[in-house]
Parts: structure tokens; C-alpha cells; sequence
């Protein structure tokens, strides 16, 4: 391989192994680097985003759909790839920029003297752009009725997470943050489906979900319309749930997680005109890098806390 890409034009690679492979890249010197979904070196700390920080290049080029996806420091991490010290170093921005705007209060003034100190090494092309032909991105809030046994364990976990916090003093923030992160994490397990808290679980999938029984009624208007369906969740244990639960209605389904071996044969079984009604993904390994443009509905079945991550996925298909 390495012998072979000192003669050639294009040399393609992934993230994973530009860090692998470093030693080598490191000592070339190239006209042009390129690299796309470029958000996934948004944080600055990670081996991929180091190891193209050390590469030679004249020319560096980014291409993502979103240089923001949690905070202004993402884009920090971006330009600090493609003109290394034009925003400062990292303590610089976080104390110019980042804690600035982090506020919920943030100063106009301090957006716009960064707005104005990255867009001329910015060109944004948007979707209407490109494609003006493009209909529409139809979204809808579709609310779910919580069965009484999810009502009931979902006002028993908000009490108790509320005590347990109540209970720490002044002086224990850090355990009291991590406590409140797992009540919010208990309780969006709960609103989606109680065998999420407790898979040994002896209940009916009507009393487990409300949010299942309305994904089972959508997916029948669905498959009658001849529409063909993106369903995502951040919890694998969910998907798995609805896998069953497909199972036993009859619709068709092709299946993506972290784990899956060969995420191209799901793809393309998908993707192929005959291809199943539905495709199950984690949020967390189908937001990127895939075109699946056979489906024209998405179904988010548990919200994210980042919109920017839930339009990445949605896009997928759009």
C-alpha cells in the first residue's frame, strides 16, 4: 500500500487510519488535503484531529453540513485543522468566544466579530442551492399518550431522582450533576419504553409503550402508502425491541448499529427497489456518511437533545 501511494495522484484514507498509519503521512508532502464530514474531528482531542493537525499540506479544504454541532468550540477544532493559530489558541477562543456565547445571554457583538472572522474562508451551499428542484422538508410533532404503568414509574423516578439531588449539599455539584444527568436518562427511557429500564420485564408491549403502539400505527399507514421508513433511536435496546415488534407485524426491516460487520450489505439492501418496508439505525452510527435516499419518511423515536445531530440523520434520506 505504502509503496504504491508515493506514485499516485489521490491517495483516499479514513480517520482511523490516518491516525494508524501517521508515521507515514507524516513525511509526505502534499498539494491538496481534503476531508469530508469534517465535524468528526470537531472535538480537537481526538486521535484523528491530532494526527491531521501534523500533516503537510499547501492547501486544506473541510466539507461538512455542520461546522457547529454542539458548541462554537467545534469550529475552533475546524479552523485550528485548516489555518493552524488564526483563531487564537484554545484558551484564547474559550475566553474570547466560547464561554461568551456559551451564556444564555450571549453578546450579539461577540457573534458577529467571530461570524466576521471566519466567513471569508467559509462557502456555505445550502440544499435550496444545489437542488432547486427539492420539495420541502415536511416535520411533525406526532405526541404519544403514556400507558398508566409509564405515567405511574415515570412521577415515581422524577420524586426520587428530585429527593436524591435535594439530598446533596452545596459542596457536592459534580456528584449532583451526574446525578441529574442519570434521572434525565432513567426518565426518557421511561416516556420511551419501560423495558428500556428493566429488560426482564413482565408487561405487555401496549402497558411498556405508548410510543410503540403509535410507531406500530404510522408504519401501517406507511407500508398502505407505499412509503418507505427511517426509523432512528439512540438506545440499541430500542431498536431491538422494535425488531421484535416488526417481526410480529410483518413489516420488513433492514438493521444498523455500532455493531453491525457489513454496514454497505445493509445499505444496499435497503436501497435496492425491492428492499424492506423499514430501516432501524442508532442515531449514533447512522447519522453520517450514508445515502439513503429509497426512504422519504424519518422517524425520530426518541428526540435528541442536539437538533444539529437529529437533521444530520434526517438527511440521510432528504
Amino acid at each position: 500500500y505504502f509503496d504504491v501511494a508515493h506514485s499516485a495522484d489521490i491517495i483516499i484514507t479514513s480517520y482511523a487510519l490516518i491516525a494508524r498509519d501517521l508515521e507515514f503521512y507524516s513525511n509526505q508532502k502534499f498539494h491538496t488535503l481534503v476531508i469530508d464530514e469534517a465535524s468528526l474531528i470537531r472535538n480537537p482531542d481526538t486521535q484523528a484531529a491530532k494526527a491531521l493537525r501534523k500533516l503537510n499540506a499547501d492547501h486544506r479544504i473541510a466539507l461538512t453540513g455542520t461546522p457547529v454541532e454542539n458548541a462554537v468550540r467545534d469550529l475552533w477544532s475546524l479552523f485550528n485543522f485548516l489555518l493552524p493559530g488564526y483563531l487564537g489558541s484554545r484558551k484564547d477562543f474559550q475566553q474570547h468566544y466560547q464561554q461568551p456565547l456559551s451564556n444564555s445571554t450571549s453578546d450579539p457583538a461577540i457573534m458577529k466579530r467571530l461570524r466576521m472572522r471566519v466567513e471569508p474562508f467559509m462557502l456555505r451551499r445550502t440544499k435550496a442551492k444545489v437542488a432547486k428542484d427539492l420539495p420541502p422538508k415536511i416535520l411533525q410533532t406526532i405526541y404519544c399518550e403514556p400507558s398508566a404503568s409509564q405515567q405511574k414509574t415515570y412521577a415515581k423516578l422524577l420524586r426520587q431522582g428530585a429527593e436524591k439531588v435535594d439530598a446533596m449539599s452545596d459542596d457536592q455539584a459534580g456528584p449532583a450533576r451526574i446525578q441529574i444527568l442519570t434521572v434525565l436518562l432513567r426518565l426518557r427511557q421511561a416516556a420511551t419504553d419501560l423495558r428500556l429500564l428493566d429488560a426482564e420485564m413482565d408487561i405487555s408491549m401496549d402497558e411498556a409503550s405508548g410510543k410503540m403502539v403509535r410507531l406500530l400505527e404510522l408504519l401501517r399507514e406507511a407500508q398502505e402508502g407505499d412509503h418507505r421508513v427511517l426509523i432512528f433511536s439512540q438506545f440499541t435496546s430500542m431498536l431491538s425491541l422494535i425488531k421484535v415488534a416488526l417481526n410480529e407485524a410483518d413489516i420488513s426491516y433492514a438493521y444498523l448499529d455500532g455493531s453491525t460487520k457489513d454496514r454497505a450489505k445493509e445499505v444496499e439492501k435497503f436501497q435496492s427497489p425491492t428492499g424492506p418496508d423499514t430501516f432501524l439505525i442508532s442515531l449514533k452510527a447512522g447519522g453520517y456518511g450514508l445515502n439513503l435516499t429509497a426512504a422519504d419518511t424519518v422517524i425520530h423515536v426518541d428526540p435528541w437533545w442536539n437538533p444539529a445531530v437529529e437533521a444530520q440523520a434526517t438527511d440521510r434520506a432528504y
